[in-house]
């Protein structure tokens, strides 16, 4: 659908609970935007795109996301710190008070789909307090048709709404915002935050529930690309370890930058119609793609404006290190038609390893690479968080762990019966710190990341001689196009090869460590890819 597209159908949303509404139903881009501005909630910035903050909230809060318990879960989610129960009651109360308090309101309504693949579609009706989390709802999720709206029948509903707060005491949850799932009445329920992650990552942790279970399609916390060759790449990461940055390669085209499913047909879709990525210290020479995509239509959140010039500042993190845009996928050039790739041929796991131990590329055993998938490792440096002054660890399983509600194994065993069946090639590839860790060595500069991802894909790496890691195991190259023998091996760049080697040991102890919860569920093959000890 067309950033301008008029629309003037009218819809009534008292099947949901909520009555006497003014209902502002699928508004253009441009339409929210403005509607934005005039509301004094958002402002426009030099380069056309809107700038709004989010309240509170900048980022997700993890332990306040639960999982209405019920037939369909209870013996199916993996329950825990990550998927915290909720019971039906408490859900169904606490929907009609969110419901009630929308009633005589205005509110935004947007009818969208997520999974691309037409076999996967599952149709999303949106409900929201404020224009621009519609607005981000419209660059997020998929933009049906207007000849598709006609008889629009929603799977699921999702409702934000950030001024309803919740009394703890009442209504069972933790504090006063909430981000709740109910399988069994389809709905996703926001209240509390403006963030508006909280509302892309509710529909995608239904998804990572609908498609292992009904569907049989593994669900991927991953970016994708193909190249001219039909051959799609797939990119595994955490925050901050390059996932957008990478897959965004020109010689590549885009299928999606967050989100996607695996089928038995050996196609990989994309769940979203978007892009949402970080811009803390965004620069056109490194992020050319990111860079060019903010403009109008576009949502920059909790950036810092200089109020003369209504320039960004993509270096002041003032309000939070989290500052993020959100865009429609057509923003990027160079993008996959209908976001759905075939033929998989190299998985690539992103690390930003702020201890400076992993090598920038090294190859993984269909072992290593379950082990190193249900891990999901990458590292905080100092200062990120408050209370941190020195790498921490962070190991995220399946590499989005907050939004997995089956174990962690399930999806391992998925991906690594996909990954021999395809003949798929994985590669672990540390975007952070050499020579050294945060604060003594540098970050791995971005050209050689990309080098390094790019013989990999021409089949370069293939035949070159591998040495293996002293306590990861994992295969490392003793040379690579357009990238210094001698940063390959890290054990080479740090100026004390003894402290490398015990720095070493105690990230393998680590991994160790934090692999125990999962060992009673792995296989032997998996075990086998863990660190020596």
């Amino acid at each position: 659908m067309n950033n301008n597209t008029p629309f003037t159908q009218s819809i009534s949303l008292e099947d949901l609970g909520i009555e006497n509404a003014k209902i502002h139903y699928q508004l253009s881009a441009n339409e929210l935007h403005d509607k934005t501005i005039a509301l004094h909630q958002g402002i426009e910035t030099a380069n056309g795109a809107l700038a709004i903050n989010t309240g509170e909230y900048t980022g997700r809060s993890p332990q306040d996301r639960f999982i209405v318990k019920d037939s369909i879960t209870e013996n199916k989610v993996w329950w825990g710190k990550v998927n915290i129960p909720f019971e039906p009651k408490a859900f169904d109360a606490l929907y009609k008070k969110v419901t009630s308090y929308l009633s005589n309101k205005e509110v935004y309504v947007r009818d969208s789909y997520v999974c691309a693949d037409p076999n996967y579609r599952l149709n999303v009706r949106v409900v929201t307090e404020t224009p621009w989390a519609n607005l981000f709802c419209f660059n997020m999720f998929l933009r049906p048709e207007a000849k598709e709206l006609e008889n629009f029948a929603a799977d699921w509903t999702l409702l934000c709404v950030p001024s309803f707060m919740a009394d703890p005491a009442v209504d069972g949850t933790r504090q006063s915002n909430f981000a709740i799932l109910d399988f069994t009445k389809k709905i996703a329920l926001i209240g509390g935050t403006g963030y508006t992650g909280e509302m892309k990552k509710g529909i995608f942790s239904a998804l990572n529930f609908i498609l292992p279970v009904d569907k049989n399609t593994l669900p991927m916390h991953c970016s994708a690309n193909v190249g001219e060759k039909g051959d799609t790449a797939i990119f595994f990461g955490l925050s901050g370890t390059g996932k957008t940055t990478l897959s965004a390669d020109p010689q590549r085209k885009l299928i999606g930058d967050d989100e996607h499913g695996w089928t038995n047909e050996n196609t990989v879709f994309n769940f979203e119609g978007g892009c949402y990525a970080k811009v803390i210290n965004l620069s056109e020479e490194n992020e050319p793609d990111i860079f060019r995509a903010i403009k109008k239509g576009a949502i920059l959140e909790n950036v810092v404006i200089n109020k003369e010039t209504n320039e960004v500042d993509f270096d002041d993190v003032s309000i939070t290190q989290n500052t993020r845009v959100s865009y429609p996928i057509y923003h990027i050039d160079n993008i996959q038609p209908g976001s759905i790739g075939k033929n998989p041929k190299n998985i690539f796991f992103l690390t930003a390893d702020a201890y400076g131990i992993l090598p920038p590329i090294s190859k993984l055993t269909p072992g290593q690479a379950a082990y190193h998938f249900i891990s999901g490792y990458t590292a905080k440096v100092a200062g990120t968080e408050a209370g941190i002054t020195e790498p921490q660890p962070n190991f995220s399983a399946c590499f989005g762990a907050p939004f997995m509600p089956l174990h962690p194994t399930k999806y391992a065993e998925m991906l690594s019966k996909k990954i021999q069946d395809a003949d798929v090639k994985v590669w672990l590839i540390n975007t952070g710190w050499t020579g050294g860790p945060y604060g003594v060595g540098n970050r791995m500069k971005l050209k050689y990341t990309r080098a390094m991802i790019t013989a990999a894909l021409n089949g370069e790496l293939d035949n070159v001689e591998y040495v293996n890691h002293r306590v990861f195991g994992i295969a490392i190259p003793q040379s690579c196009p357009n990238v210094p023998a001698e940063i390959l091996n890290p054990r080479n760049t740090w100026e004390d090869e003894k402290l490398y080697d015990t720095k070493s040991n105690e990230l393998g102890q680590m991994f160790r460590t934090n692999f125990a919860k999962f060992e009673e569920f792995a296989n032997a093959e998996i075990m086998a890819g863990a660190p020596l000890a």
